[in-house]
């Protein structure tokens, strides 16, 4: 039987623009659907789980859009909550060469952004679930998203149910009078997996690597056993600390890798040349997708689910939209070494 998975958050609509244009040339954008949590629940859904996004769309013709659209990509959408006046948007103006991607938000009074505590019955939605799945984005959003996203993780840490999170941090979200410092702790609590970097280390827990020196653009992997350890000496339920690492040679050329530590040993996967970056929006979300599969998929071995992680996330990059929609074996056949591109026939 496939392994259920939930996840929970908000998905916009995503207006980019054509190729490579600025926002100021554009006469037209290119719509689809994205946000981190959603993501994830189109990676596992793509390789074959039960995945189940939970969220809150508002009643109208893009809610109804929206909700076809998970179900077109293998989401199960039952538990959608409706509501609210809005779907949030972002606008997006993809970068090249040395000139950077620009995201521009639209998702103040979205129908998410006025989810509540005792919206949802937990206790039914995670029944038989293996996992559940939240990013720092959620928390951010508003006091009622937080508060729903902890009676999430306190019925899944009673029901036995694995937590994930990617800490995400995204200061320009933060607006409702907490910071994420004085939000996060409480939930990072209830989780058993943590992705992020040292930024985000920093920013949401206020952790920062010991007698490891950062500033000189190349980080050593010390760093990240240091801030791992750190997490987990402070959560003590967390059993994993999962950190992605990005070179950015230019807005089209990337290094990619991560590390996974696990207490006791420091895992790195293989570094993959990203050379003609298509689409990096969504690359993090794709990561974490792949690694919930892997740590399910290939249980006891963080190796190997380290190793499909980022081998998943390196396809993304050469995929439009936020979605990673790529197989199983499309992953498998990259992480065994074949990056040749020839066509399967």
């Amino acid at each position: 039987m496939a392994k259920k998975v939930v996840t929970f958050g908000e998905i916009m609509l995503r207006l980019a623009t054509p190729g490579f244009q600025r926002f100021s040339q554009a006469t037209e954008f290119n719509a689809t659907y994205g946000g981190g949590e959603a993501n994830v629940a189109v990676s596992l859904a793509n390789y074959g789980m039960a995945a189940t996004f939970v969220t809150r769309l508002p009643e109208n013709d893009l809610g109804k859009a929206c909700r076809m659209d998970l179900q077109k990509n293998g989401v199960i959408t039952d538990d959608i909550s409706y509501g609210g006046d809005r779907l949030g948007i972002y606008f997006l103006e993809t970068g090249a060469v040395a000139r950077a991607s620009k995201v521009v938000y639209d998702r103040a009074y979205s129908a998410f952004s006025q989810v509540d505590k005792g919206m949802f019955n937990w206790d039914e939605i995670l029944e038989g679930a293996d996992c559940f799945h939240w990013t720092g984005i959620t928390p951010a959003v508003s006091q009622g998203a937080a508060d729903a996203c902890l009676e999430a993780i306190e019925t899944a840490n009673r029901k036995g149910i694995t937590v994930t999170c990617d800490l995400n941090y995204r200061k320009n979200l933060w607006k409702y009078g907490k910071t994420a410092g004085e939000v996060m702790p409480k939930l990072v609590a209830g989780c058993d997996i943590v992705l992020g970097n040292e930024e985000d280390a920093a920013m949401v827990l206020g952790i920062h690597p010991e007698g490891v020196d950062v500033t000189g653009g190349h980080v050593e992997a010390e760093a990240y056993r240091s801030v791992s350890q750190q997490i987990m000496a402070q959560y003590p339920r967390v059993k994993k600390v999962i950190t992605t690492l990005r070179g950015s040679v230019s807005a089209n050329h990337n290094s990619w890798s991560g590390v996974l530590y696990d207490g006791e040993n420091l895992y790195e996967a293989p570094t993959y040349q990203i050379t003609h970056i298509v689409d990096r929006v969504g690359g993090g979300d794709s990561f974490m997708g792949g690694l919930i599969y892997g740590l399910l998929a290939y249980e006891g071995d963080d190796q190997k689910a380290l190793n499909f992680a980022t081998a998943a996330s390196c396809l993304k990059h050469t995929i439009h939209g936020d979605y990673n929609l790529v197989t199983v074996e499309e992953v498998e056949k990259l992480m065994d070494g074949d990056a040749s591109g020839r066509v399967s026939r």
